[in-house]
């Protein structure tokens, strides 16, 4: 159990997210569920969440902009008054291009949202959790990609480069607050069944690549779910800098 601690999950609405904010509400956190856009979906997981008992909100803003970071603290700061766990898990993928063919406006856009957000979202928890700064300490999860790795060739190398900056960051943030009671770590999801893929503009994805993946079939949200909520939680309290594949042997 969480003892009413309060997690923040950045694009809480909808695939990885949605499936965090259940999962830790079963676990009794109380979430805030941030949205860019899709207020219904977003109102659609806190409904689940409070009829089965816990406590959630929705947040409204874009981890892409300054403003919209601002927003989704004061909102969290105005309805439960402290922070203990944030994931990072806000994020954008375009369609297929080759480097050549990616304007520079998606460039820009693909860092700000995945990249500038994840880090100025980490840094307003930080000022919340750090003992430094009178907290109480907590987690930050950060949402890689096998992409990262991999390099996603052919497809989205911006978002492959993106998703490897999360991860030096990951371990850089997690050495520079150590001491502070905050533990940062990441998970690498693989080839994962939600709707990032349509938003990409290729709806069949996760079922076409199945056969390249080791295990023959792509991941759920939830197994993803798991394993962000256990580097959350008190089983992990010895776990910072680590970032933990996801992929079904991808």
């Amino acid at each position: 159990m969480s003892d009413g601690r309060v997690l923040l999950v950045t694009g809480g609405s909808r695939g990885i997210g949605a499936a965090v904010s259940l999962v830790a509400a079963d676990e009794g956190w109380r979430v805030a569920v941030n949205y860019a856009s899709n207020r219904q979906a977003a109102e659609d997981v806190v409904r689940r969440i409070s009829d089965a008992g816990g406590a959630a909100i929705a947040v409204e803003g874009d981890v892409g902009t300054e403003g919209g970071v601002q927003a989704i603290f004061a909102a969290v700061d105005a309805a439960f008054g402290r922070l203990d766990g944030l994931v990072n898990n806000a994020g954008i993928v375009g369609p297929p291009q080759r480097i050549d063919e990616i304007s520079p406006e998606r460039l820009e856009r693909m860092f700000r949202v995945n990249v500038t957000g994840s880090i100025r979202c980490a840094a307003e928890a930080v000022l919340r959790m750090s003992t430094r700064h009178g907290g109480r300490g907590g987690a930050i999860v950060n949402l890689s990609s096998v992409a990262a790795v991999l390099g996603a060739p052919g497809q989205y190398v911006d978002y492959a480069a993106a998703k490897g900056a999360i991860d030096s960051f990951t371990v850089g943030l997690a050495r520079e607050v150590a001491s502070e009671s905050i533990r940062v770590n990441a998970v690498r999801p693989g080839i994962i069944d939600t709707e990032i893929h349509a938003s990409g503009g290729l709806p069949d994805r996760a079922r076409d690549m199945a056969p390249s993946i080791p295990m023959q079939r792509p991941g759920t949200a939830g197994e993803v779910a798991d394993a962000i909520l256990y580097l959350l939680s008190d089983k992990a309290t010895y776990v910072t800098g680590a970032i933990l594949t996801v992929s079904g042997g991808r």
